[in-house]
Parts: structure tokens; C-alpha cells; sequence
């Protein structure tokens, strides 16, 4: 290894702001959900720069669960969705209690594909689910026009994908609700939790119902709810992060731009022009790589230069023994070639001048054999 300093994959940015928000709310002994998530759901609303309702919850799997879960979705209905992507989208269609079906994706841009989601609709659809994937919004003009002809919700993904946004609309306001997650190495963090993003005061009152065992007044249950509930101690850590991702996000910007100026043997990530990516992976492509080959890449990087890459995904989710009861229309081409090519290097906001060089510089030589 040519530098002792190990250059994880990710990294959380904690700083002793989001440690005084905690200790600020412990203080109070109101931990539970209350004032500070409130405080937090009208402030990510206000990120969105639109008149979106959020209702904030414990996780980005329970914000894709419950905003299912309002669609009224039945035992046959379908839900379309990519199948490179986390389990966790497959996952809470089966938990709505729906079937998902997959369909392949774009392989510029590794969202879900419009030409791919029409031959994928049949009379059971009743959903089109896009994930915003690494920080880049799916064709949500197509998605929408698809959508609009057939009459089905369109609903987002957006767990990766923290103020991206498509032809100047933030991603999170396109369909019947979006899902954010803030697991501790998205663009932002909780510590744990997720955001549901609605428009639709009827939706965001039912789902307010789901997060908390059915209740708008105590023990006056409505419907059968879970404990979906975001604390205190989390929202407050996550209202300090929303006020530093702005900032964040454009220095993941700075050095995706540097890395596509000079990366060179590999595939850097394709921008269409009317997109706003915002870089939660750095993902790059080993054209014709086998899974075994790329595998073999992030070893080298890690054995010879002491850089962390993430393999987002090598498992496409239909393959998985968990999912693989329920299909895709057809092969899926383009996810089997994206599951064996994709690395993601570093790209968070803390990596110094000389880690972006050493990437650089490692990718280079090793996509050379040099």
C-alpha cells in the first residue's frame, strides 16, 4: 500500500453541532417524537422549495412501507420497479402487501427505464416505483407520462437522493409521496430515520395514522397502525444536517466534476442536462468486466493504495432468495451488466485534496495495468 492512511468508502459527518442538538434535547427529557420532529418535517418541506407535507418516521424502509401502505394496495396488485437496488424496495412492496415486478434499467444512467416499465404494465399494475439511484433522479417526465396514460401512482424512491432534482423540481414531488432515508452514510443522517414527502393532506393524515399504532388521539385507534415514529433526539440531529447539506451536497459536486475531468479506462457517471445529481455514490463502470473482475479491482485499490470502494449492487434484489418468488417481464440485461461493472469510490464531503488525488491516481493505474 503506497500511504498508511486508509481511505474508507463513506464516512459519517458528525460535528460537535449535531452532539449539542442531542444533548440540548435530553435536557429537556422530551425525547420521544414532539416539537423537534414537527420543527424538522416543516424544515425538510421547506428544502423541497414546494408545498409538500413530510411526515417523518424511523427509517427509509418504514417511509417506503407506509407510503405503499396508503395506496390501499391489494394481494394481486402490481408495483413496477427496478431490480437494481437495495432489497429494501423490493421488501416493502411485499409488505404493503403487493407483488413487485421488475424491470430493467437504463444502463447510462442505472434508473429504472421508461421503455422497459411500459412493456412491464399489465391490468394488476396499480404502481410505478423509480429509485432515485446514487443521487440521480429517474426520468420522471417519462415516468409521469406513463403514469398519466395508464392511471396508476407514481411513487419515488428518493432513500439516496437528498435534493436532487429533475428539470428544477426536487425529487420527493413527482407522484403520490417520495421516500428519504437518513441512515447514517446518506447525504445526510439522523442517526437513523426517513422522511415521506406528500402532497396530498388526506395521504399525509392517513400515513401520520400508520407511524403512530393508528392514533391521532391517544387510545382512539382509527386504523391498524405500527410504531413507526421518529424521536426527538434523532430530529434534531437531523434538523443540524439539513442545514449543512446544501453546503455538502455542492462539494460532492466539486469532486464528481474533478473525477470526470480525470478519470480516464473506466466509465464516469453520464449527467443528462435537464438532472441534478447529487453524488450520494460516485459509481464508475469496468466496461466488460466480469463480477470477478471487478471484484478483483476493489481489492487491488484496497491492497495497493488503502481505498475503500462499495459494490451498489452485486445481487440483482429478483435474484434474491428473499424475492425471487415474484418476476421480471422478461431477462433484465442491462441490471445483470450493471451487477457485475458498478464500483463506487469515494466521493463525501471530507476527503481532502491529496485522498481525491490518490483515487485518481489509483483508478488510473489500475484501469491502465500500469
Amino acid at each position: 500500500m503506497t500511504d498508511s492512511t486508509f481511505i474508507p468508502p463513506a464516512r459519517p459527518e458528525i460535528g460537535e453541532e449535531e452532539v449539542e442538538a442531542v444533548s440540548r434535547v435530553m435536557r429537556t427529557g422530551f425525547i420521544a417524537q414532539g416539537p423537534e420532529t414537527e420543527a424538522f418535517e416543516q424544515e425538510f418541506s421547506n428544502a423541497l422549495g414546494s408545498s409538500v407535507i413530510s411526515i417523518a418516521v424511523n427509517s427509509g424502509t418504514s417511509a417506503l412501507h407506509l407510503g405503499l401502505l396508503s395506496l390501499g394496495l391489494q394481494p394481486e396488485d402490481e408495483v413496477i420497479i427496478p431490480s437494481f437496488t437495495f432489497a429494501a424496495t423490493g421488501n416493502a412492496v411485499v409488505l404493503a402487501g403487493a407483488k413487485p415486478v421488475f424491470a430493467d434499467i437504463d444502463p447510462a444512467t442505472f434508473t429504472l427505464s421508461p421503455e422497459a416499465v411500459e412493456a412491464s404494465i399489465t391490468p394488476r399494475t396499480k404502481a410505478i416505483m423509480p429509485v432515485h439511484l446514487y443521487g440521480l433522479p429517474a426520468d420522471m417526465s417519462a415516468l409521469k407520462a406513463i403514469a398519466d396514460k395508464h392511471k396508476l401512482d407514481l411513487v419515488e424512491d428518493a432513500a439516496q437522493a437528498h435534493l436532487a432534482s429533475h428539470e428544477s423540481s426536487p425529487v420527493g414531488t413527482f407522484g403520490s409521496f417520495g421516500a428519504f432515508s437518513f441512515y447514517p452514510t446518506k447525504n445526510m443522517t439522523s442517526g437513523e430515520g426517513g422522511m415521506i414527502t406528500t402532497t396530498s393532506e388526506k395521504r399525509a393524515n392517513l400515513i401520520q395514522l400508520y407511524r403512530n399504532q393508528g392514533m391521532k388521539h391517544r387510545y382512539h385507534n382509527e386504523v391498524v397502525g405500527l410504531n413507526n415514529r421518529l424521536t426527538d433526539v434523532h430530529a434534531a440531529i437531523g434538523r443540524v444536517q439539513l442545514g449543512k447539506l446544501p453546503g455538502w451536497t455542492s462539494r460532492r459536486q466539486e469532486i464528481a466534476k474533478h473525477y470526470n475531468s480525470t478519470l480516464s479506462g473506466v466509465i464516469t457517471p453520464f449527467l443528462p442536462p435537464e438532472r441534478t445529481h447529487v453524488y450520494h455514490q460516485y459509481t464508475i463502470r469496468l466496461d466488460g468486466a466480469s463480477s470477478e473482475d471487478r471484484n478483483d479491482f476493489a481489492e487491488a485499490l484496497k491492497r495497493e493504495y488503502g481505498i475503500g470502494t462499495g459494490v451498489y449492487y452485486p445481487v440483482p434484489i429478483h435474484e434474491l432468495p428473499s424475492l425471487k418468488e415474484f418476476h421480471a417481464v422478461g431477462p433484465l440485461p442491462q441490471t445483470q451488466k450493471a451487477a457485475d461493472e458498478c464500483l463506487s469510490i469515494p466521493v463525501y464531503p471530507s476527503l481532502t485534496e491529496s485522498d481525491i488525488d490518490r483515487v485518481v491516481t489509483a483508478v488510473n493505474r489500475l484501469a491502465s495495468g500500469s
